[in-house]
């Protein structure tokens, strides 16, 4: 194996790119159009350009990927994540081109792709397996019936791909009907098949997933468990190892099973079984045949590189270890950095600043120490094509409580400017006493998100005023010399209008008044206060653990302003595309009524009218992109007629 190339992009494609380049081995890098100037382009040995933007026009096109290949002289094929790893055709197309596919055989992808073909093979094997139904028989009559005899609470599941998507809890029999065909129809649009499955539902379980790792000499091991529970959307964002969950012997069991089903179904390469855990019992949820986001946690504990492994399988070399031989050291935690809001909406953007504190990227770092894989430097735009993640930060220490603080304070520490992130979220997740006790069960968010989101608000209220301030004065800085006349200043935040007078005192002092508050007087510039215009106006900061936006709304007029934009305009919440516009100039809206449609990071989101109104204005066009706090709309009062 002389050039391996890799069909994926961003933080993953980095990745694969270290580990071959310190074996020696050559790398290509395939990119779209928008991934033109990414970081995986230039650090590979060759690239090659796709052309076009949209995954499916790139990314997903077995047939430029397998050119790429041919006009470079790669004799080796890597997926990644995500894209085309779990396509078995993909898989043997690339056998079938005579070069190496770094994965598991395209019968083994094809054997557990199916959760339904997966759970037979896993009960032939005596793996748990939850009751259900997973037959051909598709009718809602079946299903009914089937239903009848599991019982209720139950999960309706696509039978194909994964996300979430597809799937639907019923905890009464009459919602069944509208929950199949919901998740029938996303399952057809989100992954070409609309086949489901149904299964008893666990309403507070685990998610905990083991590692596998195998040979084509017919060794396979396990290496340990990842505990997953902490997820929003049926989407990861903390993962850790081990579980708080898991014992030695409780790991062997789970382990026993997960290398029982990849031996079933012959498998070879590094795949991931995931198990749902519900006090000392395990049920099988599917296998991902291919290399998982949060396999670092798993390097950080056994000290393999799992890329690297991945590659001297597919050439044939036996496994490094045996099972007696694997050692799990300390504990280690990563969370997901993503490019969304606090309403976990994505977001897409440019990063205008980026800094993180010192780590290591893409290979183990010393206990204690972080390890950052991910794609971002300044410049970087994140685009409507493809996922939302940024990065992981991932910290290996002796103990679990050590992890947590210095995971804390490496996000407080990380800056990205420019977009909406988790940052802030996730470092108030590790720090809740539901987490930090390490009882989080898969339900831990629909508990206490709203909890979270209320505490960063507070603390962004907290911080606001200084904030606001070292934002607003860095682009107009303040005089030298003092000035006896206040200076009004109106700032919007989260929708609400603070009126402040503020005096310049010379040396870059402020005075500031806020009604009902004691003056303050600030020195610019704050240390640990960092900030950026998104446009002439507005502005995003950061202060530690804590992020925000803000506007100058002081030349606006004061019913608007003080309106905060709710009652008069509704703005764009993030980036994205105008796809529909359901109503018309003049037209009455009662509270609630759908205004816009925006898509976003291949999501639809409906915003709606604040309040019974009366359109005055559409600002916008369908096929139009939008970005965050562009009016879309203004609204007149619903008791008086669109302004002449």
């Amino acid at each position: 194996m002389k050039k391996i190339l890799i069909a994926n992009r961003g933080e993953i494609a980095r990745r694969v790119i270290h580990s071959a380049h310190r074996m020696g081995i050559e790398t290509v890098a395939v990119y779209s159009d928008p991934d033109a100037n990414a970081l995986h382009v230039g650090e590979a040995t060759q690239a090659v350009a796709l052309g076009g933007a949209a995954s499916a026009d790139t990314y997903l096109r077995i047939d430029k990927l397998l050119a790429a290949a041919r006009a470079t002289g790669a004799d080796a094929v890597h997926p990644g994540y995500g894209f085309l790893s779990e396509n078995a055709d993909f898989a043997q197309a690339v056998v079938d081109a005579g070069l190496t596919w770094i994965g598991p055989p395209p019968t083994a992808i094809r054997a557990l792709g199916s959760k339904a073909g997966a759970k037979a093979l896993a009960a032939a094997r005596g793996v748990p397996c939850l009751p259900g139904y997973a037959g051909d028989d598709q009718s809602d009559e079946r299903f009914a019936a089937e239903a009848m005899r599991i019982g209720t609470p139950l999960m309706v599941k696509a039978v194909a791909g994964g996300g979430g998507r597809g799937m639907r809890l019923v905890t009464d029999l009459a919602q069944l009907p509208a929950a199949l065909a919901s998740a029938r129809s996303e399952a057809l649009a989100g992954f070409g098949c609309g086949d489901l499955l149904i299964e008893r539902a666990l309403l507070q379980p685990r998610h905990v997933e083991v590692q596998v790792l195998a040979d084509a000499h017919g060794a396979c091991i396990h290496l340990g468990e990842r505990d997953c529970s902490v997820q929003r959307r049926h989407q990861k964002i903390i993962e850790e190892s081990p579980s708080p969950a898991v014992d030695a012997a409780l790991r062997e069991r789970m382990g026993a099973c997960a290398v029982a089903l990849a031996q079933a179904a012959g498998y070879v390469g590094a795949g991931t079984v995931e198990f749902l855990l519900d006090g000392a019992e395990f049920f099988l949820m599917e296998m991902n045949t291919r290399l998982q986001v949060e396999h670092p946690v798993t390097e950080a504990l056994t000290g393999l590189d799992l890329v690297e492994w991945q590659i001297r399988v597919a050439r044939g070399e036996p496994l490094p270890l045996t099972q007696d031989q694997v050692q799990l050291q300390g504990h280690a935690i990563e969370v997901r950095l993503g490019a969304e809001d606090a309403h976990f909406r994505p977001h897409t953007g440019r990063v205008l600043q980026f800094s993180a504190p010192p780590a290591t990227a893409f290979e183990r770092a010393a206990p204690g120490a972080l390890r950052f894989d991910h794609a971002l430097e300044e410049g970087a735009e994140v685009t409507p094509h493809y996922d939302a993640l940024l990065g992981k930060l991932i910290v290996h220490a002796p103990t679990r409580a050590d992890a947590i603080a210095a995971l804390v304070r490496a996000l407080h520490s990380t800056r990205v400017l420019g977009l909406p992130t988790n940052r802030a979220f996730l470092a108030a997740c590790l720090q809740h006493p539901v987490f930090a006790s390490g009882q989080a069960l898969v339900p831990f968010l629909a508990e206490h998100a709203a909890d979270l989101q209320n505490l960063l608000l507070k603390q962004e209220l907290l911080a606001l005023i200084p904030s606001a301030l070292e934002a607003v004065f860095a682009s107009n800085p303040a005089q030298s010399l003092p000035c006896a006349l206040a200076r009004p200043l109106r700032l919007r935040h989260q929708g609400q209008v603070h009126a402040l007078a503020v005096r310049e005192l010379g040396d870059r002092r402020l005075q500031v008044e806020l009604a009902g508050v004691e003056p303050v007087t600030l020195q610019l510039p704050q240390r640990g206060v960092h900030c950026v215009a998104v446009d002439p106006r507005r502005w995003h900061w950061q202060a530690g653990g804590v992020d925000g936006w803000v506007e100058d709304a002081s030349w606006e007029p004061a019913a608007r302003a003080d309106a905060a934009g709710g009652a008069t305009e509704l703005r764009a919440p993030f980036n994205g595309k105008v796809v529909a516009l359901p109503v018309a100039a003049g037209q009455a809206l009662s509270a609630g009524d759908t205004v816009v449609v925006i898509e976003s990071m291949k999501l639809e989101h409906s915003l709606a009218s604040p309040a019974a109104a009366t359109v005055a204005e559409l600002l916008v066009d369908p096929g139009q992109q939008v970005s965050p706090g562009q009016v879309l709309a203004r609204f007149a009062p619903a008791t008086q007629g669109t302004p002449a």
